[in-house]
């Protein structure tokens, strides 16, 4: 692509010099920005209630756990699928009416799945169309909103916006988990009853939000698998965006494959499952504090810096857990790990949409979601391997060396150390 991103973002948000001369006004007091936000919190607080709720209403109706995989493998699958002709879709049409689409379709399909519950005429077939509509919607939904985010903000507040959105996927991760069991205590049809109302008031408060008009280019019918293959040529050209694409996909299947192999080794051990569940835990709240931390991190460090420091630093972290058998040790050790990737994410995404043209953001958004989320789904089973061929101390040190070669690489790549310091300044969202 030609120009520089500060180029990429001045053109989208079409600014006067005046404008740019002014301080940007506080993500706090963005109302744009604050509706998504807010929005999003909601929908995502419903959206893990209803996952943590889903394999066990599956198996409190049939009692059978190959019906709880299928209906939860389909929310995985309908991801995958979804993820990039999701893309195309948010660069071919409005991003606010997609938004609204996906969280109507998620709201409606919870209500069904409320009244079925309710009436006792729920079935494996309905709970599969209503997996399907969760992750189709999903995979929608964050190219759009991650396509949005350059002209919402200030080009200087992208990382902050961006760390912000990942510790608000990960309270809405602790929160939705933690509350859906005692919502499916109360009554199996409660946490989904609770999602269909996160999702109405989200889609109420989207209503509100106000986008800069854009060029579109036209969609001639027909072009779907064209435009997709255009997206990945465009991502696999841009040598910049392909090597941090392939850091993150990395990043993601070392560490899911570690997480595994610790959970199994923690089995063998004698770790109670309370202690397991601290674990588990506190890799979410680590998650939290380091995404809060993230936009400092990244400042002071700049992108090439904060990606290798986190790839240094799991490396290093990684071997502790073979030597750590206490289960709360254990989780003090996940929350120390967590507190690293979040800015890694930074550095990564506020570079990649700062260099993206706005047509092609969407597209961008669904090939790395795609990519992560392969390596996250390769990760555990990756793990299982090495648990299984090597005693769980071994299986650890294989993993802390898979992530000491990507340190490595992503130290001595000119390409990485060519990477902005910090996001232009200057540049504001056009005033909606």
């Amino acid at each position: 692509m030609t120009g520089e991103p500060g180029d990429v973002a001045r053109d989208v948000a079409g600014t006067a010099t005046e404008d740019r001369a002014a301080p940007p006004v506080p993500l706090s007091r963005n109302r744009g920005y604050r509706l998504l936000w807010g929005s999003q919190a909601l929908s995502e607080f419903g959206f893990h209630a209803s996952m943590i709720a889903f394999p066990l209403l599956v198996l409190a109706l049939t009692g059978s756990g190959a019906a709880s995989g299928l209906v939860m493998g389909t929310i995985a699958a309908a991801q995958m699928v979804a993820g990039l002709p999701a893309g195309v879709l948010v660069d071919r049409y409005d991003r606010k009416a997609l938004m609204l689409g996906c969280e109507a379709a998620q709201a409606v399909s919870a209500i069904s799945l409320v009244i079925a519950v309710w009436s006792d005429t729920a079935t494996v077939p309905h709970m599969v169309a209503v997996a399907a509509v969760f992750g189709a919607a999903a995979a929608l939904f964050e190219p759009a909103e991650n396509a949005a985010l350059p002209v919402l903000v200030d080009t200087v507040q992208v990382p902050a916006a961006v760390s912000m959105n990942t510790a608000r996927a990960s309270m809405g991760q602790l929160s939705g988990t933690a509350t859906g069991g005692f919502l499916f205590a109360a009554g199996r049809f409660v946490p989904f009853l609770a999602d269909a109302v996160m999702h109405t008031l989200s889609f109420i408060a989207l209503l509100f939000l106000r986008l800069p008009k854009r060029e579109r280019p036209a969609a001639p019918p027909g072009r779907l698998v064209h435009d997709m293959l255009t997206g990945l040529r465009w991502v696999w050209q841009e040598r910049r965006i392909r090597v941090t694409i392939l850091c993150a996909v990395v990043l993601n299947l070392f560490f899911s494959a570690f997480y595994l192999v610790v959970i199994v080794l923690a089995g063998t051990r004698g770790v109670p499952s309370g202690e397991v569940g601290v674990m588990a835990a506190m890799l979410g709240v680590g998650g939290v504090l380091g995404a809060l931390a993230a936009p400092v991190l990244h400042s002071r460090l700049g992108a090439y810096r904060a990606i290798v420091a986190v790839f240094w630093a799991l490396t290093l972290f990684t071997p502790v857990a073979a030597f750590v058998h206490s289960g709360y040790a254990t989780g003090a050790l996940f929350a120390l790990m967590a507190l690293f990737p979040p800015t890694a994410n930074t550095a990564i995404m506020t570079d990649q949409l700062l260099r993206t043209p706005d047509e092609l953001r969407g597209r961008l958004t669904s090939v790395l979601a795609l990519a992560c989320g392969a390596a996250g789904a390769a990760g555990p089973a990756l793990g299982g391997l090495l648990a299984q061929a090597l005693p769980g101390d071994r299986a650890i040190l294989v993993c802390s060396a898979g992530m000491a070669a990507a340190a490595v690489l992503a130290t001595v790549s000119p390409t990485l150390r060519g990477l902005s310091p910090n996001p232009p300044a200057g540049n504001r969202p056009a005033a909606a």
